[in-house]
């Protein structure tokens, strides 16, 4: 089974900025985090993930950092941060750390550096060129809209942006940088953190001479030479060498526009680059030609056919992570189940779904109480860089449909995710005594962590029993996936198996009522594992009749 730590861990999201405020000024905090370190604990997760608490002008809310060894003040101090890490430890947790090193902030010291003169010795940390017959030196556009490029008059240059203008992209072909990042990882290695989750990890390395894009447009997309670039590998793979190696940590890499067959290198069984990755492909179900914000209806057939292939192209090969929101997607129950009537059996729906894939689950804060989306009237309540960049770039200058745009934001805005925790039904769902920095979403009365802990059939404890089981079932995280009745209109139904005993996992994605009929062969004795409704038969002899958003998990034996 090749069983490593990572494989059998359930790993907790945390958005600092919008977790806990201990202070009163709005904003989540180290210090708030520590006082719920027990609430983690009570849930069972067995690592946290922190989104960047580094010192950044919050740009695009700290994934601009201007110094990778600091803590941002809003968010306190070393001190508290160490505090943070032994309580973490000392309740049988672990902790990794946001890694972002595709791009720094344009007021990190070295870019500051680098941008005085063209020969400053930190000249190279960055990717500068000249103009282009008075344009930009390529066609390419930003994640965040408009041109990649932000020329700059001291030197009468243009440095690369992928994401804001405010977040220089690093240039990893100079190996004086990369042995500043290295630096930097085994500082917080020798600190210890135990691992890193590596922000869009998979850019760092551009084509060479940096090529527009095909087609001649004044702007377009150039991921094709930036995404899963050149020197990608040799770049993770030295950095696998010269500093992962040596500790006994867990790695997943962010890898916008990566297949499957990337998958297999990127986290590879031999251990040469990361232990997992995230995909995205099932993060664009719902985007038509025009992108992300170009909304369509997702279709089940589409879940099964691309969560099938990355578990079998995986197999034995490398390590799944397994997620269905975090800070950059809307929530999984608004996007994937039914927020409303069925919100609490479809965020439980979900969960089993998720949960009893072979991969190392992911929880967002809040999804384990199932906060939904929020739709805030006006669009100076949104936060979010992405989200107002987008809205000028088709509102302001495009003259698309204030409304229509609207309605986008509300269905994949990031700033879903991003509404304050709700802990209870006090003001501000109890996230701050202050102004939260995002309003919190309306609905905190209803839906908060303070009446899940006080109901027996809450959606947490359903976590806390789907984590419970995952320690008790190698199965659950070692055994075999395959999909079963992949033309049912309605079902999401997988098996898993491991030597003489098998799961079957059954999933209603639909409030209506779904029949299910299949053949369990050679397995016959029957137990039910976990189910999201009451009253449930505890044997399965291969037929059943699924109520609305209903989950049923039956483990079966030879």
């Amino acid at each position: 089974m090749n069983k490593k730590w990572w494989k059998d861990s359930v790993v907790y999201q945390i958005y600092p900025r919008s977790f806990m405020d201990s202070n009163g000024d709005g904003i989540g905090d180290l210090r708030g985090i520590i006082s719920k370190l027990d609430y983690l604990k009570t849930l069972g997760v067995d690592v946290v993930w922190l989104s960047p608490v580094y010192k950044s002008p919050n740009d695009d809310n700290g994934y601009d950092i201007s110094d990778y060894q600091g803590i941002m003040d809003e968010f306190g101090t070393m001190a508290d941060w160490d505090e943070l890490l032994a309580g973490l430890h000392d309740r049988g947790m672990k902790l990794i750390m946001d890694l972002v090193v595709n791009h720094s902030s344009d007021e990190h010291a070295w870019f500051v550096e680098s941008r005085k003169s063209k020969d400053n010795p930190y000249r190279d940390y960055y990717i500068w060129r000249p103009g282009k017959d008075g344009q930009e030196p390529n066609n390419w556009t930003s994640f965040f809209s408009g041109s990649a490029w932000q020329y700059d008059e001291t030197t009468e240059e243009y440095f690369l942006h992928l994401f804001s203008k405010k977040q220089p992209d690093l240039n990893w072909e100079n190996p004086k940088l990369r042995q500043e990042v290295y630096d930097m990882m085994t500082w917080w290695l020798d600190k210890g953190i135990d691992g890193f989750r590596m922000d869009v990890i998979n850019l760092i390395s551009k084509a060479d001479g940096l090529p527009s894009a095909p087609g001649g447009k004044r702007y377009d997309w150039g991921g094709d030479f930036f995404m899963n670039g050149p020197r990608v590998h040799e770049y993770l793979e030295e950095m696998n060498r010269e500093v992962l190696s040596k500790y006994d940590i867990m790695t997943v890499g962010e890898c916008p526009g990566a297949g499957a067959a990337d998958a297999v290198r990127y986290a590879n069984n031999e251990g040469t680059e990361l232990d997992m990755i995230f995909t995205f492909e099932h993060m664009d179900l719902d985007s038509g030609p025009g992108g992300k914000w170009d909304v369509k209806p997702w279709q089940l057939a589409d879940l099964k056919a691309v969560m099938s292939k990355w578990q079998k192209d995986l197999e034995g090969k490398a390590w799944n992570s397994l997620y269905l929101n975090n800070h950059d997607q809307p929530r999984m129950v608004s996007r994937f189940g039914n927020d409303s009537e069925y919100r609490v059996e479809s965020a439980k729906m979900l969960a089993t779904f998720l949960h009893m894939m072979q991969g190392t689950p992911y929880i967002y804060q809040g999804e384990e109480i199932g906060m939904t989306n929020v739709q805030f009237e006006s669009l100076s309540d949104y936060n979010d860089l992405e989200i107002h960049n987008m809205y000028r770039e088709k509102v302001v200058e495009g003259g698309e449909d204030h409304q229509k745009i609207m309605e986008a934001i509300y269905v994949k805005g990031r700033d879903n995710a991003r509404t304050p925790m709700q802990w209870d039904a006090s003001e501000h769902a109890g996230f701050t005594t202050g102004t939260p920095w995002l309003k919190v979403n309306p609905n905190y009365a209803d839906i908060n962590a303070e009446q899940a802990l006080d109901d027996a059939n809450s959606i947490f404890y359903y976590y806390q029993k789907l984590i419970r089981l995952r320690k008790e079932f190698d199965i659950i995280v070692y055994g075999t996936y395959d999909l079963v009745l992949p033309d049912h209109d309605q079902v999401y139904a997988y098996t898993r198996t491991l030597v003489d005993e098998q799961l079957v996992v059954l999933n209603n994605f639909t409030g209506e009522e779904a029949m299910v009929e299949l053949e369990i062969g050679e397995f016959a004795d029957s137990n039910l594992l976990i189910g999201n409704y009451e009253d449930v038969a505890g044997t399965f002899a291969g037929k059943a009749t699924l109520r609305p958003y209903e989950a049923r998990v039956y483990l079966l034996k030879k």
